[in-house]
């Protein structure tokens, strides 16, 4: 049964690049998002997957990607907990690259709506780079205003593939080298087998289990990991 309790609260990094995202299966779409942004081969790009796949990574690394090449560049985060007022995007229009994460959720509201499309044009006459996200395809957004969907079909359209669960091993492994400590193929299946799978809590979870062993002074071997699991189940 997978166990989601840790006896230490979760952290996430801020600042996340192409360098420490496990590309697995999604090589293809990663390499072409990064064209897109250093050479920039495509006015606009759509990514979109199932929750979990690391699309606010990828637009994350977009930004910081744009930065080290000397372009102006802007991440705004949709999602309905954090929702601005739609008059966010006044000047938005000015950046080399403007990333919008969890698009869906602006749809079907007709003042967000208009002012993505009135930012949409001037941006794109501008000659700038868009790069959107969502977690489906962008003809299956629920859009009001016909010229806005039109538009949002337009361009490159990227899905993000699910990792199975040899991706994941791999994933988990790379993810603690990045992190500075190493873990064994067995251990990192142990995770797999006992934790949640989706792929946010995992890289999470890579974090406070670095920070346990730290504290206790100990390798992340299978059998640290299973005092931990007794330790949370014990609660």
């Amino acid at each position: 049964m997978a166990v989601k309790q840790l006896p230490l609260s979760f952290e996430f990094r801020a600042n996340q690049t192409f360098d420490d995202f496990y590309t697995g299966c999604n090589l293809e779409a990663v390499s072409l998002l990064q064209d897109a942004v250093v050479y920039r081969t495509e006015s606009q790009v759509y990514i979109w997957g199932e929750p979990g796949l690391g699309k606010s990574h990828l637009l994350r690394a977009c930004c910081n990607k744009a930065q080290r090449v000397n372009l102006s560049s802007f991440y705004l985060d949709l999602s309905a907990e954090q929702l601005p007022e739609p008059d966010a995007l006044c000047g938005l229009e000015s950046f080399d690259l403007v990333c919008f994460d969890n698009l869906e959720h602006i749809m079907g509201k007709s003042e967000w709506e208009l002012a993505f499309f009135n930012f949409f044009n001037q941006h794109r006459e501008l000659g700038n780079t868009l790069i959107l996200s969502a977690s489906c395809p962008p003809a299956d957004l629920k859009v009001s205003l016909p010229d806005l969907k039109t538009r949002l079909n337009w361009g490159l359209t990227l899905k993000l593939k699910a990792l199975d669960d040899d991706d994941k091993t791999a994933a988990l492994i790379f993810k603690a080298g990045h992190m500075g400590f190493d873990i064994s193929v067995q251990t990192a299946r142990f995770i797999l087998t006992h934790y949640d799978r989706d792929l946010n809590y995992l890289w999470a979870l890579l974090i406070d289990l670095d920070h346990a062993s730290l504290a206790a002074k100990r390798k992340l071997t299978i059998p640290f990991l299973k005092e931990i699991l007794n330790q949370d189940t014990s609660r």
